[in-house]
């Protein structure tokens, strides 16, 4: 345990210095040491440093592709025994699929470099829009893992290393956005178009190969250590509930709880009887203006027309309404999750601004609006406080208005129109 521990001690030492020093130089130490350590090790390191020395999501980024130089000299691709419902098998299959379209784009723009003029090119330029298509899939695969996988490893104590995942997502987003600004931009030259494809495909391709390569040998070793089989399976509900992009898992579905006979005990029975009155005494709900069961009171909040989200007083993730459209996606595997691990590394400071300005009583409102596609989303953040005044809590509401801003006149007669 104690070696362990001094090779931790020894690895943070040298990324410490590649902060002040050239990490080509040390790059031979660090590959050593990291060829020695399991990847659970590796991403408590990755946690340490961020936690308590201040290394950037960026620095640490920089150790992992060295990371990725030893795993490659080893070995062609990680040993990952799961069965094929298991989540992390389904997510390997999905990187497949990605990995091959990716290194198809950067032939396929190597192709476009070698015409003269758009004529010649123009059959290989229509061709782009499908892998734009192809690369908006990729969003379903970082929603399983940004709202579903990472808070489960969150809860366990390991927070950095999704970090630095998220933010190779958010990298890959702005790539794709440039790709698709760059298909629809009508007054650009030949030669220009050349050379932005070039900077994309090279940059996409070596995102995700690197990014792969990251999570099979960090991330999901980490997370077979950590996660216990009754997550994984909640993990995989949560998984089929966001949906596949490119690969047909096999049908899962939780074995029967049924007590069988000889499992039945005179304790088991009073627990029984005790869930089932505990749960028939509360049923109903107290309010000063009413009284509702908890059946009511969930589809009245889930059929209401705005998604919402409460966050309590210690920043943690206490419910979200599961309406028809959720126009933002979320995971019951974030209850109790810290706020701030909800967003990306770049949207952290404006999360803490609004809660420290709610905490204060500076400010009771926030808004933001946003154009996602053909949606016009308005959200709000409300601070929730009791009758004294008391900060309770945050409350997120978001809706699209694009179907509001289209009203116009009066309606005053109900009809059979919806």
């Amino acid at each position: 345990m104690s070696e362990v521990f001094n090779k931790r001690e020894y690895l943070k030492n040298l990324i410490k210095r590649t902060k002040t020093e050239d990490s080509e130089k040390l790059k031979k130490e660090i590959q050593q040491i990291l060829s020695e350590i399991s990847p659970l090790e590796i991403a408590i390191v990755e946690q340490e440093l961020m936690n308590e020395e201040g290394i950037s999501v960026d620095e640490v980024r920089k150790v992992c592709n060295i990371h990725i130089d030893v795993l490659e000299s080893k070995t062609k691709g990680p040993t990952l025994d799961v069965p094929k419902w298991h989540p992390i098998y389904i997510l390997v299959k999905e990187h497949e699929h990605f990995q091959e379209k990716v290194v198809e784009f950067k032939k396929l723009v190597d192709q476009i470099n070698q015409k003269d003029n758009f004529s010649e090119a123009m059959p290989l330029i229509i061709k782009i829009q499908e892998f734009i298509d192809e690369f908006e899939n990729l969003e379903l695969y970082f929603q399983k893992e940004e709202n579903v996988l990472f808070p489960v490893i969150e809860k366990h104590g390991i927070e950095k290393p999704p970090m630095v995942m998220w933010k190779e997502h958010d990298v890959f987003r702005t790539l794709r956005k440039e790709l698709k600004q760059l298909k629809e931009n009508r007054q650009i030259n030949f030669e220009d178009l050349k050379e932005k494809l070039w900077n994309i495909s090279t940059a996409m391709v070596d995102l995700i190969l690197n990014h792969i390569y990251k999570e099979h040998f960090v991330l999901f070793p980490s997370s077979l250590e950590t996660i216990t089989d009754e997550e994984w399976k909640t993990i995989r509900e949560e998984f089929d509930k966001i949906g596949y992009c490119c690969y047909k898992p096999e049908e899962y579905s939780k074995e029967d709880d049924n007590i069988n006979d000889e499992d039945i005990t005179i304790d088991k029975i009073n627990s029984m009887i005790k869930k089932y009155l505990e749960k028939s005494s509360s049923d109903k709900i107290e309010f000063p203006s009413g009284v509702l069961t908890k059946k009511q009171l969930l589809w009245i909040l889930n059929t209401l027309p705005v998604d919402i989200t409460f966050v309590d007083e210690n920043d943690e993730v206490k419910y979200f309404s599961e309406t028809k459209d959720r126009i933002f996606v979320r995971s019951r595997t974030i209850i109790g999750r810290k706020v701030q691990n909800c967003h990306p590394e770049k949207s952290i400071e404006i999360v803490n601004k609004i809660l420290s300005d709610f905490k204060s009583g500076k400010r009771d409102k926030a808004d933001f609006w946003l154009k996602l596609g053909e949606k016009y989303v308005y959200i709000q953040y409300f601070a929730v406080r009791d009758e004294n005044g008391k900060y309770l809590g945050t409350l997120e509401v978001t809706q699209d208005i694009a179907p509001i801003q289209k009203i116009t006149g009066e309606k005053r007669i109900y009809d059979d129109k919806e």
